[in-house]
């Protein structure tokens, strides 16, 4: 289902008792991260989204933790599992691969894909308009302050809109905005993302100024989508429409000429100057622990738009697992097709919580030639924000990757540290603090693939433990019996 804005999200959650409404009082400054912390580590029914109704000294409640669970992460996106999020794209996928053979089934594929694409639609008149204040006071926002060592409060959730000046494209990602006073914030966009590009673009015509805006409490699929790695050039709104089955409807800004989807509970305009930076930082982030503080640009505040009784939409990041987790394994699950259609000998691919994201990726592959397993990390190092992957560990095909301990066990008994570690050097994730220079340091391949004596490998490899089928078969007969379940 495409749910039409983020209180349609919120009654569905409601509905099937997957939100909790607190109504006594609470901080926005450290009390409702700590709460949100403790559930959100909780693996059975306690684990729930919150809607903190009566926030000490603010008139909006704060909801956070929506997507804090595999089954919220997939109601959010409207399917009953991740992995049924990318059955379009699958679907799709096979248009290169029709043959004669198979020719009956072009229409369907194509209706398919027909259906796929949803471009926006623009209203007028929208929700998020409901209330415009050309006096904007971020005041009056419960923007939360998560973690005590935190340079201030931090916007996010916040969908950030910009046009590359050149090119007239929209690029909506996901960048943490750091409250400096009631018309200012931080813009903390890394210098790999697009944000940033269009910033840069602004900069080098010689612009003084790129208008942005700020979307915050979108109908799920659409806040999913700014956090999604899609390529340049795909509008995030586009994919957007593609998840949702259903166009998004955006609307004009009042004071910015930019877009922002209508259903906002709340929108910030305003602009970041380009030759303007301030100390942003520290932040308790998703690596669990502190980013340290450095100088980025500034957004100006203004104009804010929203709803009549706005909900702010908020999240917590901080050592896993926590709610970005569950966001980022969808994006694993959607991505995989495309992924395994430039690299077809991929079967799975995990990206565990601990790994937060771009620290470690497990792949199992159908190896096929000597040093296949080197092919696959190089070019996996060579995609997108893959660039910024720590560690990549190759497992045979049969290895189940979203299995730790059996991935683990591979790992620890396959290897030989003179042979199957590759070390290279590349881009970092921003956030990394391990390497000796910001940005950029040495990665780590480990090939546990079973070694080929092409590979240098003489010695006989070792059979497997595993009892014999007709073994099996008899015990399956007798394990009623056994009573031992």
């Amino acid at each position: 289902m495409a749910y039409k804005d983020l209180r349609e999200f919120i009654d569905e959650l409601d509905r099937r008792g997957l939100l909790k409404r607190i109504k006594i009082p609470v901080s926005a400054e450290l009390e409702i991260t700590e709460i949100t912390d403790r559930v959100s580590k909780f693996k059975d029914h306690r684990n729930v989204a919150l809607l903190f109704e009566n926030v000490k000294g603010y008139d909006m409640p704060v909801l956070i933790n929506a997507f804090g669970s595999y089954e919220r992460m997939a109601l959010a996106l409207g399917v009953e599992k991740l992995d049924d999020a990318a059955d379009n794209i699958r679907e799709i996928l096979k248009l290169p691969y029709l043959s004669l053979k198979n020719k009956m089934s072009l229409p369907g594929i194509i209706s398919t894909a027909r259906k796929a694409i949803n471009f926006p639609k623009y209203v007028k008149n929208p929700p998020c308009q409901e209330v415009i204040n050309h006096n904007p006071n971020l005041d009056k926002i419960p923007i939360l302050k998560c973690w005590p060592l935190d340079g201030g409060a931090f916007v996010t959730l916040p969908l950030v809109v910009t046009k590359n000046p050149a090119t007239g494209k929209r690029n909506v990602g996901m960048y943490r905005l750091q409250k400096y006073d009631s018309t200012t914030t931080g813009m903390h966009w890394h210098i790999h993302k697009n944000g940033a590009e269009n910033f840069r673009d602004a900069k080098s015509i010689g612009a003084d100024k790129i208008e942005v805006a700020v979307a915050i409490g979108t109908d799920p699929v659409v806040t999913y989508a700014a956090t999604a790695p899609l390529p340049r050039d795909i509008d995030e709104m586009v994919f957007a429409g593609f998840l949702r089955h259903k166009s998004v409807e955006m609307t004009k800004c009042v004071t910015v000429d930019l877009e922002v989807p209508a259903t906002s509970e709340i929108v910030l305009e305003g602009y970041v100057a380009t030759n303007e930076l301030r100390r942003e930082g520290p932040f308790g982030d998703h690596t669990g622990y502190y980013s340290l503080a450095d100088d980025y640009p500034v957004f100006h505040v203004t104009c804010i738009t929203h709803r009549k009784d706005p909900i702010y939409f908020a999240t917590v990041v901080g050592r896993p697992p926590m709610e970005d987790c569950y966001m980022a394994k969808a994006s694993e699950r959607i991505f995989l097709p495309l992924l395994q259609q430039m690299l077809p000998e991929i079967i799975d691919i995990n990206m565990p919580l601990e790994g937060v994201f771009h620290d470690c990726v497990i792949v199992s592959i159908k190896k096929q030639y000597p040093m296949h397993a080197r092919k696959v990390m190089h070019a996996l190092w060579g995609m997108g924000q893959m660039m910024n992957v720590k560690m990549i560990i190759v497992v045979d095909q049969h290895v189940d990757v979203q299995n730790l301990s059996e991935v683990a066990w591979r790992v620890f008994n396959n290897i030989d540290a003179d042979c199957d570690l590759e070390i290279v050097h590349g881009p970092l994730d921003v956030l990394d603090h391990s390497s000796p220079l910001a940005k950029c340091g040495a990665k780590l391949g480990i090939d546990a693939t079973k070694t080929w004596k092409e590979e240098g490998h003489d010695r006989e490899w070792p059979e497997e433990i595993e009892m014999s089928k007709d073994v099996k078969a008899r015990v399956n007969y007798l394990w009623r019996s056994l009573d031992l379940d």
